[in-house]
């Protein structure tokens, strides 16, 4: 009896969840209207039925894709400012920028920026408890084909002496 319960409860179940995948709710990018118009910076570049738009979309091109801070004392921060161009044809959106660890923390323009323009990622590097060779990656997340970039800070951490 347990066993027939649970057969027409499942089936309840999985009939309902069809149901809610068919309904319609999802829109297509004509029906996101932005001020009346269909926004050019709600378009994803990538769909799986067509081929990649990468001609339409952002473009972040770095004056440098890595920077070296040649040799510092552990302990010390390093900043650098890494700056950008957005050479695509609509407005660039950065939707996040991260490092692979808390030492690395990078700053990015919350505002579109607009074809031609310029804008900058600010890195910030803890080297407390960091020795020797460093690479330290900032992934950009944006409205770009492909969605992610990298950036680099290389160099090396000369250990402190204890005393």
């Amino acid at each position: 009896m347990r066993w027939i319960i649970s057969f027409l409860f499942l089936t309840f179940i999985f009939s309902a969840c069809q149901d809610g995948l068919t309904s319609g709710s999802e829109k297509t990018i004509e029906e996101i209207k932005a001020d009346g118009e269909v926004s050019s910076i709600i378009r994803n570049p990538v769909t799986a039925a067509e081929d990649a738009d990468t001609v339409n979309v952002a473009k972040m091109v770095f004056e440098e894709y890595s920077y070296d801070f040649q040799e510092v004392l552990e302990g010390d921060v390093v900043k650098h400012t890494f700056q950008f161009t957005n050479e695509g044809k609509v407005p660039l959106i950065i939707s996040g920028a991260r490092s692979t660890c808390g030492c690395t923390v990078p700053e990015w323009p919350k505002d579109p920026i607009a074809p031609g323009e310029k804008g900058v990622i600010e890195v910030k590097f803890d080297t407390k408890n960091k020795n020797n060779k460093q690479s330290k990656p900032v992934t950009i997340t944006a409205n770009t084909y492909p969605a992610q970039t990298k950036v680099f800070l290389t160099g090396f951490v000369i250990p402190r002496e204890e005393n």
